[in-house]
């Protein structure tokens, strides 16, 4: 249990940089962010059995919306209120997905997500983030080289326990340069607080403007458990299948919009972490999930945790985001992908869609990124079936 414990607070500092930047950028509280990561991720764990190793946090996909529904109630006494309440009713699409998913069958879904198609969307959550881990190792190349060397080292060089914890080694050292550098610098708000949370308000703007927004990040849903279940080796889509992880991640987001909290999703950050480490075990997962609660109600903790400077997270995620990519391409090779000139336009256009930040937008609703990468590669494969 000690050695889980500390694996479980290697993946609490994987998660936190994007998990705390998404309420930084749309107003939500930091803690409340941290409380609802935390509790969302071990509501997940319990629909899905505790079998999938995941952390749940805040996802990237409705920052835009919630902007735009608190501009559009910056009268009101809590804007944020307003987004929320979308965001609780939000959870309701994952769960109408869920529902679709169960009821044609899990077979049926694979036929859509073939290895050709999975393959570049586990790639392109990788590279993706590439440019996010470039511009965060480029605040200071020294730290990002210090960490990204020191977690190769210890997973290519040590043994036992040590070879576990790559990333909290790379953290540490970077995170110790820095100190001696100056480029650390920590301030405590106090011991203990309770985090704000507030109930979420309803109105027919912010319910069109954010609802339809979860479509995107539901169709991403598919690609991040292909992904989980290619690390592990483990097909997760069928057990406990797809339609259980997208109603755990639905009553997440529910649950977070009714805390005030934003929404959740499967973090690409811990995944990558995963295929890095080799450490599968769901319940390091779900420690992290209680380090972010734990978190969420001491300032202190989080102060340090987010002194950590920004060139040791991006050398860490330069490792973490490549690893995912890798496994993309691994699918390919596990299931002997036929790169026929059929599938290399399948892959083409992806590819180019997803990295170039393609973007489909019909009154509210917006495809983009991954999610209208994915879209177009199962029409394309439709098209040659039908051919």
């Amino acid at each position: 249990m000690g050695k889980l414990v500390v694996l479980g607070i290697q993946h609490c500092f994987v998660m936190f940089g994007a998990t705390t930047l998404v309420p930084i950028l749309t107003g939500i509280p930091v803690s409340v962010a941290l409380f609802t990561a935390g509790l969302g991720t071990l509501i997940f764990h319990f629909i899905t059995g505790g079998k999938v190793p995941v952390f749940l946090g805040s996802s990237f996909a409705f920052i835009a919306p919630i902007i735009a529904v608190t501009s559009y109630h910056a009268d009101s006494a809590n804007p944020l209120a307003y987004a929320t309440g979308g965001l609780l009713l939000a959870g309701l699409v994952y769960m109408l997905m869920s529902f679709v998913v169960k009821k044609i069958g899990v077979e049926k879904v694979g036929k859509v997500f073939t290895p050709v198609v999975t393959g570049s969307m586990i790639m392109l959550i990788g590279l993706m983030l590439a440019p996010v881990a470039i511009d965060m190792a480029s605040s200071n190349w020294m730290l990002a080289i210090v960490a990204l060397v020191t977690a190769i080292i210890v997973k290519m060089y040590t043994k036992g326990f040590i070879s576990m914890l790559p990333v909290l080694a790379g953290i540490g050292v970077g995170y110790l340069v820095g100190i001696i550098t100056g480029n650390v610098s920590v301030e405590f708000s106090g011991v203990l607080a309770m985090p704000e949370f507030f109930l979420p308000k309803f109105s027919l703007f912010a319910i069109s403007a954010i609802v339809p927004a979860a479509i995107a990040p539901c169709i991403e849903h598919f690609g991040d458990i292909y992904a989980i279940s290619n690390v592990v080796d483990k097909p997760f889509y069928k057990e406990p299948g797809m339609h259980k992880t997208l109603l755990g991640d639905g009553i997440a987001t529910s649950i977070a919009g009714l805390l005030g909290g934003p929404a959740n999703t499967t973090y690409s950050e811990n995944t990558g972490a995963l295929a890095f480490t080799g450490v599968y075990n769901p319940m390091v997962m779900r420690i992290a999930a209680i380090c972010a609660i734990v978190m969420s109600f001491v300032p202190a903790v989080g102060a340090v945790v987010s002194s950590i400077p920004l060139g040791v997270i991006g050398g860490i995620s330069i490792l973490l985001f490549g690893m995912i990519a890798a496994v993309g391409a691994k699918t390919w090779v596990t299931h002997k992908v036929d790169f026929s000139a059929k599938n290399i336009i399948i892959v083409a256009v992806m590819m180019v869609l997803g990295l170039g930040g393609a973007n489909i937008q019909m009154g509210n609703f917006s495809l983009q990124g991954l999610g209208l990468a994915a879209v177009v590669g199962i029409i394309l494969q439709y098209i040659w079936r039908k051919a």
